[in-house]
């Protein structure tokens, strides 16, 4: 009688083997899942312009929706209804102020174009005084030249048509993009988290929540805040006797949008002007700005702050120069709102979730 023959497991029989397999089949998932983030942010980075797009719309959602809410709530009228008051009461705002403004705008606008390049010149010609000033003076062009000698009137016209449309088309994408998902926000949240695990949504929901609920105080702080500048800043020029100053406090109410960098731009169109009437009016120009600077950051930011996330100002500053030399303008204006949300998701997915501190 033969003797039975067993079946050995190739596994068992050659354990170094079987772990050259394991470690094979590791190297290659980690390799494939770089791939997939390499790609991810390549895609990411030729699509970037679509994408702050989409944030940008996405902010006009949360901005309408937030107002919404408070208007229903206030109310009691649904919250159909109640977007539709709040966006026709937005519109009468904006349509009713702009035809209101619109003359007194338009020509100091076109003043302020004729104005800006007298003023620089003005400037130059001043630190031509000093010996100091001669080496950097010399390798700057002057205004005519700058103005005229390379660009030739029919491409700068050009290009300024062509970059209009392309803001307009930007703007038109941002409101279509707010309203769609203002009017329906449930669809693309839903949507959204469908692409996640089951046992993940619920927490999935609620950071959502969160970042939504971020965005929204932090608009609506920061459009009370562009608010008070604008008006402060506008009364504050016209006491000093600032040419133009309707136009230079609707430019420092929009340029504090952006946190830090904003009003350190704002002061100069206003500086500039100041300076081709007098030297004294530059430094009641200088002071006017440091209080409602001041104002601003002593007194509103912190009273908004505490409804509103607290973002770390060098963490903030770091972004908006990062997404500049990045993306552009697009990627200066959205950094803020990008940091937040940012914020938000670390908190709450790495710093609660991932290292369980709070």
């Amino acid at each position: 009688m033969s003797p039975v023959k067993t079946k050995t497991n190739p596994a068992l029989a050659h354990p170094g083997e079987l772990k050259r397999q394991n470690f094979s089949h590791r190297v290659a998932i980690v390799v494939g899942l770089v791939m997939v983030a390499g790609l991810a942010l390549i895609f990411a980075y030729l699509l970037v312009d679509v994408l702050l797009i989409a944030f940008a719309g996405l902010l006009l959602a949360i901005f309408l929706r937030g107002l919404t809410n408070y208007f229903s709530h206030l109310t009691g009228i649904p919250a159909g209804w109640s977007l539709a008051i709040v966006g026709v009461a937005l519109l009468v705002l904006v349509g009713g102020g702009g035809w209101l403004l619109a003359p007194d705008l338009t020509s100091q606008l076109a003043q302020l174009s004729m104005s800006l390049p007298e003023s620089i010149e003005q400037l130059r010609q001043r630190l031509q005084q000093y010996s100091w000033s001669e080496q950097f003076l010399s390798e700057l062009p002057s205004m005519q030249n700058a103005l005229f000698s390379r660009l030739d009137i029919l491409s700068r016209a050009t290009g300024l048509v062509s970059r209009t449309l392309g803001l307009l088309t930007n703007l038109a994408l941002i409101l279509f993009i707010g309203i769609y998902v203002a009017v329906n926000p449930t669809l693309y949240k839903e949507g959204l988290l469908k692409l996640i695990p089951a046992d993940k949504r619920p927490r999935a929901r609620e950071v959502l929540h969160d970042v939504g609920h971020t965005l929204e105080r932090w608009l609506i702080g920061r459009s009370l805040s562009m608010l008070v500048i604008g008006v402060l800043t506008t009364i504050g020029l016209q006491l000093i006797g600032v040419p133009l100053a309707l136009t230079l406090g609707l430019l420092a109410a929009i340029l504090s949008f952006i946190p830090y960098i904003g009003p350190i731009l704002s002061v100069i169109p206003p500086a500039l002007l100041a300076f081709s009437e007098s030297s004294a009016a530059v430094i009641y120009v200088g002071l006017l700005y440091l209080a409602i600077q001041l104002f601003e950051s002593y007194l509103l930011t912190p009273l908004i702050q505490k409804r509103a996330v607290n973002l770390p100002p060098a963490l903030t500053i770091t972004w908006q120069v990062a997404l500049s030399v990045l993306v552009g303008f697009t990627g200066l204006v959205l950094a803020t709102p990008l940091v937040a949300t940012i914020f938000v998701l670390v908190k709450r997915l790495y710093i609660e979730d991932v290292l369980h501190d709070r």
